[in-house]
């Protein structure tokens, strides 16, 4: 257990049954890049029982958040989805990973789509005040089943926009657009269904992207992830690989999962 740390839960909130959230304490020698993941799990018969979440929560906050699915006969998340207030976690001390806007050229758009618990690590994207710094527009896109899925609406609507600190940049540069595929919605539609009839665009005042001015940072199911590289491939951007910039950037490592 000597890789690990252990942290102590101190809030739980479940959005409905099959998602929730958590946060935990955090050790002040954890650092990690707002994008990033690390291995979180609990011990089972004296062993770790890990899976990789992406940080929800900003670099420069106490604790630390989490956003999970719940699978009922899951080796972990059966297990994670009954903790408590006071439980301890374990988790690795080494955050890492590719959502980071290091890895994308320059650029004046930045659209973040993200589907299901994909919505994690832009959580902690859209409260980096240097992200706003970069980039003129910020749009996040969530798809979901359904209404009760769309997790954090409130306070992307209306807890950011009265930030202490980050209340003129999110107003000014923060775009979301949340989309619902079973359940009427103001917004209708899968992810990749919205980027081909060009809907996203027309619903939010921008021009169809274009390699000069938008990068991309996509995080969601091994389907979602295929189908959306292959429309921005078709579309002549570039995938970011090995820490080189380019045009857009996922995250490998939840590819396989």
């Amino acid at each position: 257990m000597s890789k690990f740390i252990q942290e102590r839960v101190t809030y739980i909130h479940h959005w409905n049954d099959t998602l929730f959230s958590f946060r935990t304490s955090r050790q002040q020698s954890l650092r990690f890049e707002n994008g990033h993941f690390i291995m979180v799990g609990l011990e089972v018969d004296g062993k770790p029982l890990m899976r990789a979440y992406s940080l929800a929560s900003p670099n420069y906050l106490s604790e630390l958040e989490f956003f999970s699915i719940k699978v009922q006969d899951g080796p972990l998340t059966s297990r994670l989805q009954k903790i408590k207030v006071g439980d301890l976690i374990i988790m690795s001390t080494k955050p890492t990973g590719t959502l980071i806007t290091g890895n994308l050229l320059p650029g004046k758009n930045m659209y973040l789509l993200g589907t299901g618990t994909g919505l994690a690590p832009f959580l902690s994207i859209i409260r980096d005040p240097d992200v706003y710094e970069k980039f003129e527009k910020v749009i996040l896109v969530h798809g979901v089943r359904e209404i009760s899925e769309l997790a954090y609406q409130d306070m992307i609507e209306n807890e950011l926009p009265n930030d202490e600190y980050l209340s003129e940049l999110i107003r000014e540069k923060l775009v979301y657009y949340p989309s619902v595929t079973r359940e009427p919605f103001r917004n209708n539609g899968r992810v990749t269904d919205l980027l081909i009839s060009g809907k996203l665009f027309r619903d939010i005042g921008l021009p169809k992207p274009n390699t000069e001015d938008d990068r991309f940072m996509l995080c969601g199911s091994p389907s979602m992830l295929k189908d959306t590289c292959q429309i921005l491939d078709n579309w002549g951007f570039r995938e970011s690989r090995h820490g080189r910039q380019a045009d857009y950037v996922i995250e490998r490592a939840f590819v396989e999962q």
